[in-house]
């Protein structure tokens, strides 16, 4: 079995085979990332994956696990944050006005 040289930061180089990491390959390369647990001081690391380190494990036998973000995540938005007051005013609103019942065939409150 393939021993896989990584750095922990506490205990420094450690020794891994394939079955100690995980790889997570995202379809947003820099989300992409591989974790394992140090065998020394048994936190769980956790580091980026550029291409280059991604074909390194895999050819140690890692398996990669793709995984996908969802497209509304990477959305840029303008504008001011909401405020706990807008989600305040929102949610008033929507108890007085029950208008997404009514679009949706239910029935309004009395």
């Amino acid at each position: 079995m393939t021993t896989i040289k990584a750095s922990c930061p506490t205990c420094g180089e450690v020794e891994l085979t394939s079955r100690d990491i995980t790889l997570r390959v995202c379809n947003h390369a820099p989300l992409s990332y591989y974790c394992f647990e140090c065998p020394a001081c048994t936190e769980e690391i956790r580091k980026p994956a550029d291409d280059h380190i991604i074909s390194l494990l895999m050819s140690g036998g890692v398996r990669a696990q793709v995984w996908e973000i969802p497209a509304e995540a990477l959305e840029t938005h303008d504008g001011p944050a909401l405020s706990y007051d807008d989600l305040l005013d929102f949610v008033l609103q929507l108890s007085a006005h029950d208008t997404l019942s009514v679009a949706a065939g239910g029935r309004t409150r009395t």
